[in-house]
């Protein structure tokens, strides 16, 4: 039979030792509780000497913030200077004769074809008198050749107009005199595809910059301001004569792969200059005196207005119809959104034009 003196003290034992474990734990959790507070503690002293660090760092960098827009509608402006328009046609200039230079020299000669115009005749004479044993080279026939045109269409064509195109010429005649351009590629077919292109975007930048590489270009805006006739057709037969005595004299499979380097390079010169695409604009406003007051002052264009009504609204408008030179058409839009900006505008390609058409001169 158990003691009640050894039992009771055995519960005080144990409850002793419960109370003394229960102390131990709870003495455990307050330090555990307290490493924590310390950790947080510093945490919060950190973040707090991170945030007044100063928010500019040592060094800065200004941001830039461009508007594009805004940029390209400056650049349009500065055209309105004299001075900038005239560099920006050399540089037209230069980059075009270089261009024309290398493509001659890369695609041109290695692949034995035949340019347009009074180049093309220049490199056929350079090769038909390489036949009797000497040479007239290319740059001098190109120089000598388009002299003439220019001083014959001096007085009826605009004089800076013609200053510059001489100007390509010559550049171009150097360019081939001193540089020498090594082809990059061996392919026929691809030197036909590649150096058409080129040479039609040589032309174009030319065209673009307010000059031109002379030679037909002179006699046909000479013809066309006297007559206003377009003499593009007699050119074109004039280059099938050169053509053909090529292909009589040097192979008719170059003159074949001729005709389509000068294909390629009329196609890229329609891709990049559209100085004689025509389109048509219907505006449709509520304010048509504000616009034709401005439009008629700088564009000179003739136009009909008829009086309409809006299939929703009920409401009237007028509509203006007008046929423009397409590169005219993103300073008229600019021109009717200053008296209207809600106008509607309809813009479509004209094919046929038949009437007087006013052309605004190269300046």
């Amino acid at each position: 039979m158990t003691d009640p003196k050894t039992s009771s003290s055995k519960d005080r034992r144990r409850r002793a030792h419960e109370v003394s474990s229960e102390r131990r734990r709870a003495q455990r959790s307050r330090a555990v509780e307290h490493l924590h507070e310390e950790r947080a503690a510093k945490q919060a002293a950190v973040m707090e000497q991170l945030e007044e660090v100063p928010e500019d760092p040592l060094f800065t960098f200004p941001e830039v913030k461009v508007d594009l827009k805004a940029e390209m509608e400056r650049l349009k402006n500065l055209r309105r200077f004299v001075f900038i328009r005239r560099c920006m046609t050399l540089a037209s200039v230069v980059l075009s004769a270089l261009i024309q230079a290398y493509t001659i020299q890369a695609f041109v000669n290695p692949a034995n074809l035949l340019s347009s115009g009074f180049t093309g005749v220049a490199i056929l004479i350079d090769r038909i008198t390489s036949l009797f044993g000497f040479s007239f080279p290319t740059f001098v026939g190109m120089v000598a050749l388009n002299i003439p045109v220019a001083l014959i269409c001096w007085r009826s064509i605009s004089r800076r107009f013609v200053v510059f195109s001489m100007i390509q010429v010559f550049l171009a005649s150097f360019f081939l005199r001193v540089f020498t351009f090594e082809p990059i590629i061996d392919n026929l077919m691809l030197q036909v595809i590649f150096g058409g292109f080129l040479y039609g975007f040589a032309i174009a930048v030319a065209l673009r910059g307010g000059a031109s590489t002379a030679g037909t270009d002179f006699i046909s805006l000479m013809v066309s301001n006297k007559t206003g006739q377009s003499i593009w057709g007699l050119i074109f037969a004039g280059n099938c004569v050169v053509l053909l005595i090529f292909g009589a004299l040097f192979g008719w499979e170059a003159a074949a792969y001729s005709i389509i380097f000068q294909f390629i390079s009329t196609k890229a010169i329609e891709m990049f200059y559209t100085r004689y695409d025509r389109v048509t604009l219907q505006i449709t406003t509520t304010r048509p005196e504000q616009i034709l007051e401005d439009y008629n002052e700088i564009h000179k264009h003739g136009s009909s207005v008829v009086e309409i009504m809006g299939g929703r609204s009920r409401k009237r408008y007028w509509m203006i119809t007008t046929v423009v030179s397409s590169y005219e058409v993103d300073d008229i839009m600019h021109l009717i959104r200053v008296h209207d900006g809600g106008a509607v505008v309809n813009v479509f390609r004209t094919e046929n034009f038949f009437g007087n058409f006013y052309r605004a001169p190269i300046d």
